[in-house]
């Protein structure tokens, strides 16, 4: 059974709706999740756009949920237990992500060539709405919190079809 499919998700309808009609105007990137973001401010939804158990998280690490995705975006809940991560990775598109739980600290970081250098940190809070555009976009995630964290993103591609949205892994040395 497909969850995504068969689920009943309160907002995700409204989300889709929203997210399409920005789609269909063809923005440029930033733009993109810059209207995104504002949208998705206002529409937020609650931690019931996921089963309890899909909420549980994975204690091998943080897991992705699609809950929907078509040719030019995608709406991804990602949960993560305390404690858990993300490599330092760039994507494929533009994303924007809100937080319904948990703390999502961010650091950010520049291609050297060589190297990376960190740019900036940020811990994203319950509520909280940004996003990004590539080029730019090399960061690495982790929930800070003592609590499961759940981050509802929206990225401008079609992650069921490419199977992920990161672009680049990056194991370049930081300095």
């Amino acid at each position: 059974m497909n969850l995504a499919t068969t689920t009943v998700r309160p907002g995700l309808d409204v989300l889709v709706h929203g997210v399409s009609s920005i789609a269909a105007r063809r923005l440029g990137r930033r733009e993109s999740a810059l209207a995104v973001a504002a949208f998705l401010r206002e529409h937020l939804p609650a931690l019931d756009i996921l089963t309890p158990q899909e909420r549980a998280g994975s204690p091998d690490g943080y897991v992705s949920h699609v809950l929907h995705a078509e040719e030019d975006f995608s709406i991804v809940a990602v949960v993560w237990r305390p404690g858990q991560d993300t490599v330092i990775h760039d994507h494929v598109s533009w994303c924007t992500f809100g937080i319904l739980s948990g703390i999502e600290h961010e650091t950010l970081y520049r291609d050297k060539g060589d190297h990376l250098v960190e740019i900036g940190r940020a811990d994203n809070r319950p509520g909280e709405v940004s996003g990004f555009a590539p080029p730019g976009d090399i960061h690495k995630v982790r929930n800070t919190s003592d609590e499961v964290g759940v981050s509802l993103h929206v990225y401008g591609a079609n992650v069921a079809k490419l199977g992920s949205s990161v672009r680049r892994v990056y194991d370049l040395p930081v300095r």
